[in-house]
């Protein structure tokens, strides 16, 4: 990429659809993310002076010519400020399923790579990155399979380079104070029930994908599950993995995937052997209401617990011609100050905003990566355990709810390195 100033990184958006760009169908996303959330966020780093040069690369380039009139629209004619100026690749006459491989070549190491495509192409690009020496994040999940999570963390150890997933509910202040309660004063790890889901018109936006290389379970319950993995970090371990589903609603629209997916994960608690249980459940078959997401859990210790719903925090709008709703400005704050862009602190833009600065940090030699493994960033060193269990939890509903067992190596090891059917 082109040589910028000493503080500031070139980043490639991998990846066009609704969380990056907001656009889906040849117009506005029908989310609570119409403006899209990557580019907006990259854009804006811009303006601050972090970012320098940005490019976005997808499959196919006869959509970006729409993608440059809905950014125009929903950014530039919006917010102040905002240079919209990006390299696509590829061509605006051109498909190409591997763009990634010729946007990424025009990369330098250091440069920032943000990947934001279907699952099951997740290894491939980051794969690609990483050995060219960038920065990598990726959405989550990182990968599906155990397997190539390990490749990944070895590439990124080998090239030292971050590498890190984006899960954002690490910044959400309900979910951290969560957290700091549950390893404080709640105790051993008890029972906790998390749910989350999307409105059934969301079959559509992911029918290119939906139950051909991936499912609902990765696609979301990959939040809590990550949640469970960041809040137990050295304090228990997941040892089963046991799946269900309910299906009906997406196959009667001509997709065969499942509507629900609930993974039941045994954890063990390292100090005495003690277990605790799991229940994670997705959904992308609930109606309309008044949010786009419903998201929330229960977590309960030896000594207390606590519930938290993400999807209601207290504030209602009401518009003409639009239906009420439950709003939430923590995650994005899309509605101008003075004309500006004014998102900053929520934890949408600062999970983005937190990997550049610590990119950054690294680039000038004042960090290592190794540094960000402490917790401040989901990397691809601290995040074994819910690849581990999203992928048997496929395994499970694939061998008709057989439970599988995630192995380590000792007792006290928090990293599986095998998943195996479990044996009664």
């Amino acid at each position: 990429m082109s040589t910028s100033t000493k503080s500031k990184v070139d980043v490639l958006m991998v990846g066009t659809g609704e969380y990056t760009t907001g656009y889906v169908g040849g117009t506005a996303a029908d989310s609570d993310k119409g403006a899209g959330v990557v580019a907006l966020t990259m854009f804006d780093l811009r303006r601050r002076g972090k970012v320098d040069r940005i490019a976005m690369c997808g499959v196919n380039g006869k959509k970006f010519p729409g993608i440059r009139k809905h950014m125009k629209r929903c950014i530039e004619e919006v917010y102040n400020n905002m240079d919209l100026t990006c390299q696509t690749f590829p061509g605006d006459d051109a498909i190409n399923p591997k763009s990634y491989v010729d946007a990424s070549a025009t990369c330098k190491p250091g440069d920032v790579a943000v990947i934001f495509t279907p699952d099951d192409t997740h290894f491939d690009i980051a794969l690609e990155c990483i050995n060219k020496g960038m920065h990598v994040m990726v959405t989550k999940p990182i990968v599906q399979k155990l397997q190539h999570h390990k490749i990944l963390a070895q590439a990124a150890k080998k090239n030292n380079v971050l590498v890190g997933v984006e899960v954002h509910k690490r910044l959400d202040p309900f979910y951290a104070d969560a957290r700091d309660r549950a390893r404080s004063s709640l105790g051993n790890f008890q029972y906790m029930y998390a749910y989350m889901s999307q409105p059934k018109h969301q079959l559509e936006t992911f029918k290119a994908w939906a139950g051909k290389s991936s499912d609902i379970s990765y696609y979301l319950n990959s939040h809590h599950i990550d949640f469970s993995e960041w809040t137990l970090a050295g304090i228990a371990r997941p040892i089963r993995v046991t799946a269900t589903s309910s299906t009906g609603v997406a196959k009667s629209r001509g997709m065969d995937t499942e509507d629900s997916i609930t993974l039941t994960v045994q954890w063990q608690n390292l100090n005495d052997k003690t277990l605790g249980c799991g229940v994670y459940t997705s959904s992308w078959v609930a109606p309309k209401s008044d949010v786009h997401s419903q998201q929330r859990f229960f977590y309960m210790g030896t000594r207390g617990e606590i519930n938290v719903d993400q999807a209601h925090r207290g504030c209602t709008v009401s518009e003409d011609g639009k239906h009420f709703a439950s709003v939430n400005p923590l995650f994005m704050k899309y509605t101008p100050t003075n004309g500006y862009f004014s998102g900053q602190n929520g934890y949408g833009v600062r999970s983005f905003e937190n990997f550049i600065d610590a990119c950054q940090a690294i680039n000038s030699g004042e960090k290592k990566p190794e540094d960000y493994n402490d917790g401040s960033i989901a990397t691809v060193h601290t995040t074994f355990q819910g690849t581990a269990i999203l992928e048997a939890g496929r395994m499970s509903l694939d061998a008709d709810g057989q439970p599988m067992d995630l192995v380590y190596e000792n007792d006290t090891d928090m990293d599986p390195f095998e998943i195996r059917p479990h044996c009664f």
